[in-house]
């Protein structure tokens, strides 16, 4: 048998494959999304913004919910598959293209989020800090925002890489994600993302290389306090327990900061 050729391109450009590498937790993600606006928010949530929605798993699913929903992206491939998704489930959605760190809504919401590390693609403090005066600039007074990323610890494993497989009826996605450099002092991380898609006697290999930004919880915490608009609320983990949120350390990898923009005083 041949061996097949590997492609080396943006993988946010697949995004029928992307959807599935990250399916399998969407469903317990949307259920601690809602727990945590019963939670902090001073009101009933009905509307919703995923800033860089991607392929929109969560934007599909709280739109079949019943959630008045917006997203955004600037992959062209990501919007047109999420349009064409809930056109064939009958569901409405906004959808518009901008950068995360560069965009107005028509109409504040209630509550936003942004999790798997999206937020780290921001490379710069001054990126990050756009991004989030952005959303809180969105938000209704009160409403909140679920922040998600992998802190950086401080026992840096270079050797440690994630793979995974998940299925979607007769397709298989395996995904090894590798971390190939990290850069301190410029707190940038390189990592390499390799697909492999087999569907019967078709296969896919993709690789795809690309940079994220790095944080110790002092370094976010930081960030945090030059966007007095935001409060922290409190602190959760890759669990989704509503009832154990936890103090940040440099021990706990993926942190999910549940963020408030202050009422008026």
């Amino acid at each position: 048998m041949a061996r097949s050729r590997i492609l080396v391109e943006n993988w946010f450009d697949y995004p029928q494959y992307y959807d599935i590498a990250f399916q399998a937790h969407t469903w317990q993600e949307a259920d601690f999304i809602e727990a945590a606006c019963r939670k902090y928010c001073p009101f009933a949530v009905r509307r919703f913004l995923e800033p860089a929605c991607g392929s929109g798993r969560l934007i599909t699913e709280f739109a079949t919910r019943g959630y008045q929903v917006t997203g955004f992206d600037l992959s062209q491939p990501a919007l047109s598959y999420l349009r064409r998704r809930l056109a064939r489930r009958l569901l409405h959605a906004e959808t518009f293209e901008a950068e995360m760190s560069n965009f107005r809504l028509a109409r504040p919401v209630d509550a936003a989020y942004c999790t798997v590390n999206t937020f780290r693609h921001l490379l710069t403090e001054q990126a990050a800090r756009g991004h989030l005066e952005c959303v809180a600039g969105s938000l209704c007074p009160g409403g909140i925002y679920l922040l998600g990323l992998h802190l950086l610890p401080l026992d840096v494993d270079p050797e440690d890489d994630a793979r995974w497989t998940e299925w979607r009826g007769q397709t298989k996605v395996t995904i090894t994600l590798r971390m190939l450099h990290i850069d301190l002092r410029r707190r940038i991380e390189n990592l390499r993302v390799c697909l492999l898609v087999r569907r019967g006697s078709k296969e896919l290999r993709l690789r795809h290389e690309f940079q994220l930004r790095t944080y110790t919880a002092r370094q976010f915490r930081r960030l945090l306090g030059s966007v007095p608009s935001l409060e922290l609320c409190n602190i959760y983990d890759s669990r989704y327990d509503i009832e154990q949120p936890f103090a940040v350390n440099d021990k706990i990898a993926y942190c999910l900061f549940v963020l408030r923009r202050r009422l008026p005083s």
